[in-house]
């Protein structure tokens, strides 16, 4: 009776064998699915079959290119706000070195010594947060590199002024 048991193979071992089965069968049929999907192995498809494998791929076509669209409309969104942020930004600054310039401008004009022009230099504001080498501290006062400065400086605004920054 024990031969006979062995023989036989068990109720669970024929389930297994057969989702075996099942599942080796599904993925013959959906590798051939995705082989038509592809262009391929197309012979053997009735022209009911073809307007169907044909209709699927423009939905699925259709769909790739509504996602590749919405993810440029994002990234074109990001890249505007960062180009906002960055003309904020110039403009800041432009606004701080013509603050500065200015400063300076009238610590010449009006003739005061280099120990004021250090003091109120010194006072420019310069942002919180950030390091700023823009705020400018003279020393002993040389009417030279002071010239070079604004020479430097208006070239700076002029260049931010055409070229839109």
């Amino acid at each position: 009776m024990k031969l006979d048991k062995i023989d036989q193979p068990s109720l669970e071992l024929q389930l297994d064998n057969s989702a075996y089965t099942l599942l080796s069968n599904e993925i013959i049929e959906k590798t051939h699915e995705l082989r038509q999907m592809k262009g391929e192995e197309l012979q053997g498809l009735n022209m009911e079959e073809l307007q169907k494998l044909e209709q699927l791929l423009k939905v699925g076509l259709s769909r790739v290119s509504n996602t590749k669209d919405e993810r440029f409309v994002e990234k074109i969104g990001a890249l505007e706000q960062k180009g906002a942020q960055m003309m904020e930004d110039n403009k800041r600054l432009k606004q701080q070195m013509e603050k500065q310039f200015n400063i300076l401008t009238n610590v010449i004009e009006q003739g005061h010594s280099s120990e004021s022009t250090t003091n109120i230099c010194s006072s420019a504001d310069p942002p919180q947060g950030q390091d700023n080498d823009t705020s400018l501290k003279l020393g002993v006062f040389d009417l030279r590199r002071f010239r070079f400065w604004c020479l430097y400086k208006c070239c700076f605004l002029l260049v931010g002024v055409v070229c839109g920054i």
